[in-house]
């Protein structure tokens, strides 16, 4: 795999940290994920592949260990406000200083600096401040987030590993370590990149929700069907809207231009009432293999049966019968192999870990004792 014989040392976190540990896990990476001693476990449940250590960081001894593991480790994530790693000895001048060559990585919603830094957030505050809340959202209505996806996962998880891969590359070349400074909303931001720059070619400037793409277009939305169920529409260029007003038993020379904006809502209306006569296994049916950007809203228990995601093997199923996407992109000499077994106890790796991290087993034996380390081993055996 692609991050094989890399170490990485997580900080047990909420959703936008353990994805991001995860898809380094995924690719080949060793994850030792540091838990508190008493938690219930990983909330997220994105813990595949990866080990658990447990230690009290509020301890000096606690963090002590941690220091000692980033001694020898490649990455080192950490999802917490500022100021709060400085606070237990682990700060970035701290283990850079034992270990020129780690890749310290700060995953945060707010970044490192400036006023909103030390103060609480979710995906929907990080999405508001980076502008791109305000795009979307339905005509007359309020904006509102797609989920937790954009903040935490995109421009939270994916630019931290983002951010992790360039610096593991540039150290090949300068064999040094950096700090990174993901900041969830600065991850947003530049994901939407694509509005920013095309905000001046009038792609934007009508209301939220009346857009090209926002929903605004009725060749660009979702449409409900006899069923109750929903097709998607992506008909944009002018050959694939041919396709569509084909496959919806219309004919083009008796509508408006494609792109009138003034006649898109009585355009949407038209094509709302077609598509709500037919189920939406018979629109599959009629355009299912054509150019015509239709396609059907499946929900997750129709995805892993779609015949496309079958034939590329897009989702694996783990020993409990737990089904997850397969990690991406395909690699076609290093591809991914995620760990089918299920995700580790609290504690349950903390032995084994501290020995593989040079701790000999007097010092193991002190620190349970100390109770700064919590070993389910028993419980891992069950």
């Amino acid at each position: 795999m692609a991050l094989r014989g890399i170490s990485v040392v997580e900080l047990a976190g909420l959703a936008p940290g353990p994805l991001c540990g995860m898809i380094l896990a995924d690719f080949g990476a060793r994850v030792v994920r540091v838990d508190r001693p008493g938690a219930l476990g990983d909330v997220s449940h994105l813990s595949r592949g990866k080990r658990s250590l447990a230690v009290d960081l509020k301890t000096p001894q606690g963090a002590a260990v941690v220091r000692r593991l980033c001694a020898r480790a490649d990455v080192v994530l950490e999802p917490f406000r500022q100021g709060v790693m400085e606070k237990l000895q682990l700060s970035p001048e701290i283990l850079l200083r034992k270990n020129p060559r780690l890749i310290y990585a700060r995953l945060s919603g707010f970044g490192q600096s400036g006023r909103f830094s030390r103060v609480a957030g979710h995906d929907i505050n990080y999405l508001a401040l980076s502008g791109v809340l305000s795009k979307i959202g339905r005509d007359g209505e309020n904006p509102y987030a797609p989920l937790n996806l954009l903040a935490d996962f995109g421009g939270g998880s994916l630019m931290c590993a983002l951010g992790i891969m360039m610096a593991l590359f540039e150290r090949t070349r300068s064999g040094k370590g950096q700090v990174i400074d993901a900041s969830m909303v600065e991850g947003t931001a530049y994901l939407s990149s694509f509005l920013w720059k095309t905000e001046n070619l009038g792609l934007w400037k009508q209301p939220r929700g009346k857009n090209l793409l926002d929903g605004g277009a009725p060749f660009y939305t979702t449409y409900r069907t006899a069923d109750g169920e929903y097709m998607a529409v992506g008909a944009l260029e002018p050959q694939f809207y041919k396709l569509l007003i084909k496959g919806l038993g219309l004919k083009s020379d008796e509508l408006p231009d494609q792109m009138s904006m003034t006649h898109w809502p009585e355009m949407k209306e038209k094509f709302a009432d077609i598509f709500a006569k037919k189920t939406k296994a018979e629109w599959c049916q009629i355009f299912d293999g054509t150019d015509a950007c239709v396609t059907p809203v499946l929900t997750f228990e129709e995805v892993t049966h779609h015949d496309h995601n079958k034939e590329r093997g897009s989702f694996i199923t783990d020993k409990e019968q737990g089904v997850s996407p397969r990690p991406a992109p395909l690699l076609s000499r290093t591809p991914a192999i995620p760990s089918l077994e299920r995700d580790p106890f609290i504690g349950e790796h903390t032995e084994e870990i501290l020995t593989e991290f040079g701790f000999n087993q007097e010092e193991i034996d002190q620190l349970y004792s100390d109770k700064v380390i919590e070993i389910n081993k028993m419980r891992a055996n069950l």
